[in-house]
C-alpha cells in the first residue's frame, strides 16, 4: 500500500526529505547530475520563491514499505491561467520508482489538489518560473543533460501515460561537433548582407555587471518576442531578479549575444557553458574544493548549450538570426569548444527545426510534456 505524505515547506527536515527522494532514485545513474546547494531548496521556500507571490503549490511524497519511493509537485500558476484564460495545473518534480501503484498514487493526490481548486486541465512537467527546464525526457537516455535539464529514466513515460496523459508538444534538442560546426557558407554571406544593409549589430559583453544592467531590457524584449508561445508566462520583476540570481554564477559574458537595430534590442541568443560532469564529480558539494574546481570548471569545460534564442515578431524575417548564430559561432570556434547543443527546440516550430538543421546539428534529446483533462 502506497501513503501519500503532504510537505510542510516550512519545516527543514521535509523539505530535505523531498529532495533526497531525488538523491537516493538516481545514486549511482552516470547521466544524472545531482542538484547544488540551495538550488531545489529555493523551490519549496515560499518566502525566496517569486513563484508565491502569485501563485500556489504542494509538494508530495509516495511511502511504500516504509520508504520514499516518489514525489510530485503541483502549481496552480493564476498568471499562466489569466494569461491563457484557462483553469490549467502544472505538475513538476516527478520522480518515482518503477511501480504503477506509486505513480498513480502520486498523480491522484495532484488532480486532487487541482480538482478541489476549480482546475480543470494537468499540464507538465511545467516550473515554477521561465527558463525552468520542462518535459519528460523520451529519448537521448546515454548524455548528460543540459545546464538545469531534466533526466529521467526511460519508464516515466510509461507511468504518465498510464494515468491517461497524452503529448502536448515535444521538445527537440540537437547535438554539434563544435570543432567542425558545418553552418553553410550562406549563412555567413548572409550575416555580412544583413549587417551591412540592415544595420544590425551584435551587442558582446566583457563582463557579468555589464549583462545585470541590461537585464530589464533583455527581459522586456523576452516578454515581447514569446507572448504567443505555449509555455509563455509575463515575467514579473521578482522572478527576473531570481532569473539573474541563478543564471549569471554560470555565465560567460562573451556567450552572450544581442541582436541591436541601432539602441533598440532585437533579438537574443544565450550560451552557457556545460559544468555537469565537474558537478557530478564533486557530488554536488561546493566546500571545501567544490567551488574552486566549479570556477575552473566555468573556463574549461568544452561543452557549451545554446539555450534562448529570440527575434522580436517586427524584425522577423530580417536576417537578425543569421547574424546571431554567426556570431555566435565565431565564439565557440575561438573558445576551443569541442561540443554544442541547441537546447529545447520546439518540435512543431518549422522554422527554428530547418535552422538548426542548416547549423549541421543532429536531433538527439526528445522532451515531452503532457496534458490531461480532469472534467
Amino acid at each position: 500500500m502506497v501513503e501519500i505524505v503532504r510537505i510542510d515547506t516550512g519545516n527543514k527536515a521535509h523539505v530535505k526529505r523531498f529532495i533526497q527522494v531525488n538523491v537516493n532514485l538516481y545514486k549511482g545513474c552516470p547521466y544524472w547530475v545531482p542538484p547544488l546547494p540551495g538550488d531545489q531548496e529555493f523551490y519549496l521556500d515560499r518566502r525566496r520563491n517569486p513563484f508565491f507571490e502569485h501563485s500556489d503549490a504542494d509538494f508530495f511524497i509516495a511511502v511504500k514499505d516504509g520508504r520514499d519511493v516518489g514525489r510530485i509537485a503541483v502549481l496552480e500558476n493564476r498568471r499562466h491561467n489569466e494569461h491563457k484564460h484557462e483553469r490549467t495545473a502544472y505538475w513538476y518534480f516527478f520522480d518515482s520508482i518503477d511501480d504503477l501503484e506509486v505513480s498513480r498514487a502520486l498523480f491522484k493526490a495532484a488532480e486532487d489538489w487541482a480538482r478541489a481548486r476549480r482546475l480543470n486541465q494537468m499540464l507538465g512537467p511545467k516550473g515554477f518560473i521561465p527558463f525552468d527546464a520542462f518535459g519528460v525526457l523520451i529519448q537521448g537516455f546515454d548524455a548528460l543533460p543540459a545546464m538545469g535539464g531534466l533526466y529521467n529514466y526511460p519508464y516515466y513515460d510509461k507511468l504518465v501515460t498510464d494515468m491517461g496523459y497524452q503529448r502536448f508538444v515535444d521538445i527537440t534538442s540537437w547535438y554539434m561537433d563544435a570543432e567542425k560546426m558545418d553552418i553553410s557558407p550562406r549563412v555567413y554571406e548572409l550575416a555580412e548582407k544583413v549587417k551591412k544593409h540592415r544595420g544590425i549589430t551584435i551587442k558582446t559583453f566583457r563582463s557579468k555587471n555589464e549583462i545585470r544592467q541590461m537585464a530589464n531590457d533583455i527581459m522586456k524584449v523576452y516578454n515581447e518576442t514569446f507572448v504567443n508561445n505555449w509555455e509563455y508566462v509575463p515575467v514579473t520583476p521578482a522572478e527576473m531578479q531570481a532569473i539573474l540570481d541563478r543564471m549569471l554564477p554560470i555565465v560567460r559574458p562573451e556567450l552572450i549575444k544581442l541582436a541591436m537595430k541601432g539602441d533598440e534590442i532585437i533579438g537574443f541568443l544565450f550560451g552557457f557553458p556545460n559544468i555537469n560532469e565537474a558537478i557530478q564529480q564533486i557530488g554536488g558539494r561546493l566546500w571545501p574544493f567544490g567551488f574552486i574546481k566549479l570556477l575552473r570548471a566555468l573556463q574549461t569545460t568544452r561543452r557549451v548549450d545554446l539555450n534562448g534564442m529570440g527575434i522580436l515578431p517586427k524584425h522577423q524575417g530580417g536576417g537578425a538570426n543569421a547574424v546571431l548564430y554567426a556570431e555566435m559561432a565565431h565564439t565557440i570556434k575561438d573558445n576551443r569548444f569541442q561540443f554544442a547543443e541547441l537546447v529545447q527546440v520546439e518540435a512543431g516550430n518549422e522554422k527554428m527545426q530547418a535552422e538548426v538543421k542548416a547549423l549541421g546539428a543532429i536531433l538527439y534529446k526528445i522532451h515531452r510534456v503532457y496534458t490531461k483533462r480532469l472534467d
